[in-house]
């Protein structure tokens, strides 16, 4: 599920969690700028993405490059299936803020 809303506080596409959400963009911003990108995708295409928390987010910057993430994951079930998140985000699920 694709979205270019973005949600302040709403519940986690990967853990679940009721808490405050980031926006993960599916093709890594860092990328944007690149000719490639600028050549091949609307800006809207570059915009889309998941509201996710800041621990997930983190998890998924901190296993994974850039290129990574768009070569494998850019798709939000491709992330959700990959063994090493799986694992992330069910430690994210049991993470209480305060």
């Amino acid at each position: 599920m694709k979205t270019l809303r973005r949600v302040k506080f709403g519940k986690c596409a990967f853990c679940g969690r009721e808490v405050p959400l980031t926006f993960h963009h599916l093709i890594p911003r860092k990328l944007h700028r690149r000719t490639y990108f600028k050549k091949h995708y609307e800006k809207t295409e570059l915009s889309f993405g998941v509201n996710i928390c800041r621990e997930c987010h983190n998890g998924i910057h901190d296993l994974y490059d850039e290129m990574t993430l768009f070569l494998r994951f850019s798709d939000p079930e491709a992330l959700k299936e990959d063994p090493a998140l799986k694992k992330h985000f069910a430690w994210a699920k049991k993470v209480k803020r305060y």
